[in-house]
């Protein structure tokens, strides 16, 4: 039962990796060039044939698990937007420091980021600085 629901996710929705249209065009003109940690896999045209109407080759990837775009590592972006012309397999990619791991969307849990001085943090509202004065209608 399990397979028949996984099944009818991958024909009627798009968020759960590819869709059937995505999978025909990927057996017929991609060309498997490497996976990430996340299972992303990333697809180019078959031999880096230029497209006549874009003028570059086609790159995209099939997500691992939910679409979702920031899963894509930085030095996998780099050669999905033709930043940079040799994908991170061919070569000893390091991140940069800066580069921060993959971080899922927190928004409606507990983890979501609350600036000071919301009404749903943790900790009590900071009381105003005395530069503030409510309005009133009588002036």
């Amino acid at each position: 039962m399990n397979s028949i629901v996984r099944t009818l996710a991958k024909v009627f929705t798009w968020w759960n990796g590819q869709t059937l249209n995505t999978r025909f065009h990927t057996w017929r003109n991609g060309e498997r060039v490497g996976a990430d940690e996340t299972g992303n896999t990333y697809y180019r045209t078959i031999g880096g044939a230029i497209d006549p109407a874009l003028g570059f080759e086609r790159r995209w990837v099939i997500f691992g698990g939910y679409s979702e775009a920031s899963t894509v590592p930085p030095g996998w972006y780099g050669w999905l937007h033709h930043t940079v012309d040799t994908p991170p397999t061919a070569e000893t990619y390091v991140a940069k420091a800066w580069q921060k791991p993959h971080r899922p969307n927190m928004t409606g849990t507990p983890e979501a980021w609350r600036p000071p001085g919301s009404t749903l943090a943790a900790n009590a509202r900071p009381p105003a600085s005395g530069d503030y004065e409510a309005w009133s209608p009588e002036g």
